[in-house]
């Protein structure tokens, strides 16, 4: 799609050399500083308009917009993508139009920093919009739009360099930017951009959907001191209005724990410090911040009572989320479990599959294994699962291996996750059929198979992957003793199970497609399947092994070949009673793999025990400690940096569609209720899903 109108920029960055922020995670590269930083600009367009008929704007940012026409928030984008590829927004926006004379307001920000968010740090920020009549082209973004510097933002880098905290101030505010007589006081003409390599995509994508919510329970602390609940985990920013003295300090507080003093947690486990102490005019400042941060609770404290309680709401975003999937059950714990993995799904989908919202905020490879396929069951948003599916595709042109996070400036490489492509892009075809995409995503898969082919040794097994961490699991303590030093990549790592099996996977699934697709088939997995078991596999005690010296046999290097399909059918009952005994001593994303192994070999009864257990590695841990998001290990303590949202851990929302309820694609797609009996201790119980259809 080309756009009509050009880029415009500020003087700031209209002669400045954009920065090539790719290459290889572990090839030394020097990367140049951005210029500029936490840079907030605010541009301007007065236009007249009739007010008939249909009007739309065709817009896009780099790194980020927040759209207002007469005053009135419209939407905000667009999502990360790499400049080759970019993203834009088209939006209806007949009824922001006045008849006679309108204002469009932007607010564009530039973060600077290298990151998993966007592809930032790179010396280009930019504007550029098509405002369409009846569908006919009336102006665009040129040198006629006026720009100015929003000064007021300062602030810390949070986390990993992911974010800045937002202490505002508000003695440097342009109140009433979005007012034309007040940016023709001050702003000037906008800039073009010098350079011109953006791509964009065929088709618009969606913006997050954004809302207000009210606290649940207000809690006055102190006599300037205000506690607010929200109920539940939420992402986004807070909202309020309050007047004070000029130079009067006022802060604000996020967190999604409470102390034991009853404060806010803003210093939270997940290394965000959620902290923003803002300077008042001394006339009426209107909070309302930027960026979003993840948080149930908020702390809002000055040194005297300025603040009406009841006006205070936030303002919640994540990609649309219509509810398709709906579980009922009286089995113990099974309903919560089944919420608070579909509250994650909810809110850490943002313009991406995050990692967190928190934290990383960015969308990994791995993780999507997971959080794709729950949406997808929960949503049936297709849309959102093919968009993830060609972001990583796009990242081959820094490595045909793909990387672990995309789109993004943080080049990091997991050799696991990459693996895991072919059956992403599977599990998208089994429920949609759309062999179209599955072609145009066919050259990926082969070129990940290609680029690892180079590890190869002579019977096939691959071994020494340095150009990509080898991860098995995380955090490291949740590996169950696994025997092989994998470091976090950068140098070669000897032979082992978990990235075979992961290899041979990928190239069954390879074949898979080539076989939909009508394409040869090298037909190896048989051969590779051989050396496995030559290797890791110990058939008089009937399990595999971490190593080729047969040192540990973790939980790891036995569930893989189950879900591989590479253990020997005489092999399942003891594979099975080794998985009972260690239940899930692994991370939340790998136990995935863990259950799906048992589902393969027809273990439900104990897939359905380990998904119910309440040991301290379980879903009921999370409840127990009192999680309304899943958690980014089974308990806070049991990672140094616990996030309290994480998307990795949805798996339940998989297992029971497709092996408790031994639902099909074509039952979730149809619609219906389905009920299923269940014996649990002695008492009978039941599980009723009910789907709507899915459109696909």
């Amino acid at each position: 799609m080309n756009f009509i109108s050009s880029w415009i920029t500020t003087a700031d960055f209209e002669n400045i050399k954009p920065i090539d922020i790719f290459h290889k995670q572990f090839e030394p590269k020097e990367i140049e500083k951005s210029a500029f930083s936490n840079y907030h600009s605010h541009f301007v367009k007065e236009f007249y308009a009739d007010g008939e008929g249909k009007y739309e704007i065709r817009i896009s940012a780099d790194d980020y917009y927040k759209l207002y026409i007469n005053d009135k928030f419209v939407c905000q984008g667009p999502a990360p993508a790499y400049t080759s590829s970019y993203n834009y927004n088209q939006i209806d926006i007949s009824n922001f139009i006045n008849k006679g004379e309108n204002i469009i307001a932007v607010h564009v920000y530039y973060q600077g920093l290298i990151n998993r968010v966007w592809n930032s740090g790179d010396n280009r920020m930019g504007l550029i919009a098509d405002i369409l009549h009846n569908g006919e082209f009336l102006f665009g973004t040129d040198e006629s739009w006026l720009y100015g510097r929003a000064e007021e933002y300062g602030g810390d880098v949070i986390a990993y360099s992911t974010q800045f905290s937002e202490n505002i101030d508000f003695r440097k505010k342009k109140a009433d930017w979005k007012n034309i007589t007040s940016a023709k006081n001050g702003y000037k003409n906008s800039k073009f951009v010098r350079f011109q390599d953006w791509r964009f995509k065929d088709n618009p994508v969606p913006n997050v959907e954004v809302y207000t919510v009210k606290p649940v329970r207000v809690i006055k602390t102190g006599e300037a001191v205000y506690i607010m609940d929200f109920g539940h985990e939420i992402t986004g920013q807070i909202y309020f209005k309050v007047k004070g003295k000029r130079g009067q300090k006022l802060c604000v507080k996020y967190g999604e724990e409470l102390e034991e003093d009853g404060s806010v947690r803003f210093q939270m486990r997940c290394n965000c410090n959620y902290c923003d102490v803002c300077t008042l005019s001394g006339e009426t400042d209107e909070f309302d911040f930027f960026d979003y941060k993840v948080f149930r609770y908020l702390q809002v404290e000055c040194d005297e009572n300025i603040f009406k309680p009841d006006e205070f709401y936030a303002i919640v975003r994540h990609h649309k989320f219509e509810e398709r999937c709906v579980l009922k059950s009286d089995i113990p714990y099974l309903e919560e479990i089944w919420n608070i993995c579909k509250n994650t799904i909810k809110y850490s989908t943002q313009e991406g599959y995050l990692d967190c919202p928190s934290r990383e905020k960015g969308q990994y490879l791995g993780d999507f294994t997971v959080s794709g396929l729950a949406h997808l069951y929960l949503t049936g948003d297709t849309e959102m699962y093919k968009k993830a599916l060609f972001d990583f595709a796009e990242s081959a042109k820094v490595c045909k291996g793909i990387m672990a996070v995309a789109p993004g400036s943080f080049m990091q490489e997991i050799a696991d996750f990459s693996l895991q492509y072919p059956l992403q892009a599977m599990n998208y075809y089994k429920l949609t059929g759309d062999i179209e995409t599955l072609k145009g995503l066919y050259p990926t898969v082969e070129g990940i198979i290609k680029h690892f082919e180079q590890f190869e040794r002579a019977d096939g097994l691959i071994e020494n992957v340095s150009d990509k961490w080898n991860l098995v699991d995380w955090p490291e303590n949740l590996r169950d003793g696994y025997c092989v030093e994998t470091g976090s990549g950068g140098y070669p790592v000897p032979l082992h199970n978990v990235l075979n099996a992961f290899y041979i996977g990928a190239v069954q699934i390879q074949e898979e497609i080539q076989n939909i697709l009508e394409l040869t088939t090298d037909n190896k997995s048989d051969k590779l399947k051989a050396a496995f078991l030559n290797v890791f596999y110990d058939s008089e005690k009937k399990v595999f092994y971490d190593d080729e010296r047969h040192t540990h046999s973790s939980l790891h290097s036995n569930a893989l070949p189950l879900y591989f399909d590479i253990a020997p059918e005489n092999a399942y009952n003891n594979i099975k009673a080794l998985i009972m005994e260690k239940g899930l001593s692994c991370g939340v994303q790998f136990s995935y793999f863990v259950l799906k192994g048992l589902g393969r070999i027809g273990a439900y009864d104990e897939e359905f025990e380990l998904l119910t257990n309440e040991s301290e590695h379980s879903w009921v841990n999370m409840i127990r400690e009192g999680a309304t998001t899943c958690f980014e290990a089974w308990g806070k303590e049991q990672k140094w940096n616990t996030s309290l949202c994480h998307p990795w851990a949805s798996a339940p929302i998989i297992i029971l569609i497709e092996d408790i309820m031994k639902l099909e694609p074509k039952d979730i797609l149809e619609g219906d209720e389905y009920i299923k009996e269940i014996y649990k201790d002695g008492r009978k119980y039941s599980i009723k899903l009910t789907s709507r259809p899915f459109s696909v």
